[in-house]
């Protein structure tokens, strides 16, 4: 008898034991990647595995975005919780505010080691002290990318402290130079709509899908690395595939194939097996949904919030609204953009409409430019009307714009000036006025060289002191 009751005893020391350890997080991230080329959002060319096999092993988000398609802006609102206006970093290759605070500062009074491996691309760093972990490149535009070395990554996450680590991986931004691309003949390929088919269009889209299934390898080593260290099961995972692709229409804009990510959540016994969720989720959420679970309290300026019910199949939903904005520059001349989506439609407000959009690393000269946009504007509007109304959507575009994203999630028919959907985008133009009207946001007038000046002479102002 003394035996049993000692038994029992030990076992639910062992069992609270367990409930109170706290869970550790990776975060991995691709770089550039279109939610919608990925198979598991529809994807017909690429190849992803390790992405598919994940997703049956968890919870896949349908609705996830970010407010702005540049690298540096959804990191910073990632890691932050904040959206861009509110922690500074609303340009690309822009800083957040000195005083703004991100995973590190929330998560180590709470026990955890908070590192990152790959590309960093947020700045100033004492808004983002995350530990350096080596074995993953940090340039994104290095040909080729350099080899990567797990050991760093798995060391960093063995050890009794929790840990939240994000592995940031570098493909597939450009260059494409990674992967096989004898996996995709280029004539076999299925182009988006959204893409002028030209020949070389069709090489550098065989490019960058080879770099997906290269990403999607890394992806797997991860994993492998993280099961290795015993911490599988007390570990939530999740991939997302940051903006669109550096193609026309995608990254650099806010249609739903610059703003829509990828989101695949995996905790064995935690998550949801093999499920999807049609919750509506931002980047600024994940940040406070790492603090809720981590068994911290979320502070008042973030401007997310958890979405942990979500991730313990407890709702399927989440927010009403998720918002997007582009600053043009440095990328090209000024040319703000402000947008807000339900899930079903988005609505896009273009503060200057009667301007040109160009995008310098698209459409211009640099080492990085692809020439495919080039072959659209050859080709002749009478035999290639695809090429023509693709430039024109991509230049010209009109004050406002209306999807029925659900039913067009490339958004190629805008229906603004349809009567029959006159509710809705009220119904959503009001929203984007509050959300605007809460960040301070004075629209066309942050999209100025005055104020990237104001922004970039803070954070040389704030170099200077740190360096003192």
């Amino acid at each position: 008898m003394k035996k049993t009751l000692a038994a029992l005893a030990l076992l639910f020391i062992v069992q609270f034991g367990l409930a109170a350890e706290k869970p550790n997080f990776l975060i991995i991230i691709g770089d550039d990647c279109t939610y919608n080329d990925l198979p598991l959002y529809g994807g017909e060319n690429a190849k992803t595995p390790h992405l598919d096999a994940m997703a049956s092993r968890g919870l896949t988000f349908n609705q996830a975005y970010l407010a702005e398609a540049m690298c540096q802006p959804c990191r910073a609102e990632l890691y932050t919780g904040q959206y861009p206006l509110s922690n500074g970093s609303a340009w690309n290759h822009s800083s957040s505010r000195p005083e703004t605070r991100s995973l590190p500062h929330y998560l180590r009074p709470l026990g955890y080691k908070v590192g990152l491996a790959g590309k960093v691309h947020v700045k100033p760093a004492s808004a983002f002290p995350f530990d350096k972990v080596e074995g993953y490149d940090p340039s994104c535009v290095r040909n080729p990318t350099e080899a990567h070395d797990n050991g760093p990554i798995k060391e960093y996450m063995s050890g009794d402290d929790p840990f939240c680590l994000v592995v940031a991986l570098v493909e597939p931004h450009v260059p494409w130079v990674m992967g096989d691309t004898s996996q995709y003949p280029p004539k076999s390929l299925k182009l988006p709509p959204n893409l002028a088919d030209t020949p070389v269009t069709r090489d550098h889209f065989s490019n960058y899908l080879a770099e997906i299934t290269y990403m999607d390898d890394q992806v797997g080593e991860i994993l492998e690395a993280l099961e290795a260290t015993g911490k599988k099961d007390n570990t939530l995972i999740l991939f997302t595939s940051e903006q669109g692709s550096q193609f026309p229409g995608s990254k650099w804009t806010n249609w739903n194939t610059g703003l829509h990510t990828a989101l695949i959540a995996e905790w064995p016994g935690n998550v949801p097996t093999g499920k999807r969720t049609d919750a509506l989720v931002q980047y600024a959420d994940v940040a406070p949904t790492l603090i809720a679970l981590a068994g911290g309290e979320i502070e008042s300026h973030i401007d997310g919030s958890s979405f942990a019910d979500v991730l313990h199949g407890n709702t399927n939903e989440h927010r009403d609204f998720a918002y997007g904005l582009h600053n043009n520059l440095p990328e090209g001349p000024r040319y703000p953009i402000r947008s807000v989506t339900d899930g079903r439609f988005r609505y896009i407000r273009n503060l200057l409409p009667n301007e040109l959009y160009i995008e310098k690393h698209l459409m211009g000269g640099g080492k990085l430019n692809n020439p495919y946009w080039a072959t659209w504007m050859g080709d002749d509007p009478m035999k290639k009307p695809n090429s023509y109304q693709n430039i024109k959507r991509y230049m010209l575009r009109p004050r406002q714009q209306l999807y029925h994203t659900a039913k067009d999630p490339y958004e190629m028919e805008n229906l603004a000036k349809d009567g029959s959907y006159g509710e809705v985008k009220a119904s959503l133009s009001a929203a984007l006025d509050a959300w605007m009207e809460s960040e301070g946001d004075p629209g066309a007038a942050v999209d100025t060289v005055e104020a990237l000046k104001a922004a970039r002479q803070m954070e040389h102002l704030h170099g200077q002191h740190a360096n003192e």
